[in-house]
């Protein structure tokens, strides 16, 4: 579906992640064909549940072989689909570096009331840094990782319902 949407989000990704230091480590979760591995100069780990080609890890998303604190980003670009969110963003912390960034690409019409999304996410210990949902299909979110303790809220989102265009 998203092929005919008239953006895709992970060319914003991609074109964000070009002005980014090569020397940068990204894990790359819910990947698909590791489109952004093969887009970027900085190491990309990609993984999914299902590994589409050689170059993709399959695995959960709330457990990657990756040490902690590893990477500098970690980037959920239209792949918050499990039912495991709050694992999800335990593992994207885990694995990120002090002051790591977070970047999640979603379908709008997944989120209920967006402030409450970014502030479920940054209970996790996460702070909101850029948000862009100028795109009348999917919004942007930029988070950056937090010292401290952190008190996970619950984190929803609506199923994905797929539409006959």
């Amino acid at each position: 579906q998203v092929a005919k949407w008239p953006v895709n989000p992970l060319d914003h990704i991609i074109t964000w992640l070009k002005k980014k230091p090569s020397s940068l480590i990204v894990a790359d979760m819910g990947c698909g064909e590791a489109r952004l591995a093969a887009s970027v100069s900085q190491k990309v780990h990609s993984f999914d549940l299902v590994a589409a080609n050689t170059t993709v890890t399959a695995c959960d998303m709330a457990h990657v072989p990756l040490s902690k604190q590893s990477v500098d980003i970690v980037v959920y670009c239209l792949a918050l689909m499990g039912t495991n969110l709050k694992d999800f963003l335990r593992e994207a912390r885990r694995i990120l570096r002090k002051s790591g960034t977070l970047k999640i690409a979603e379908v709008k019409s997944r989120i209920e009331n967006l402030a409450s999304f970014t502030h479920a996410i940054s209970s996790f210990g996460f702070r909101l840094v850029k948000q862009d949902d100028s795109n009348k299909m999917f919004v942007i979110m930029e988070f950056t990782k937090q010292a401290g303790e952190v008190a996970p809220e619950d984190l929803v989102l609506k199923p994905c319902l797929y539409k006959r265009r």
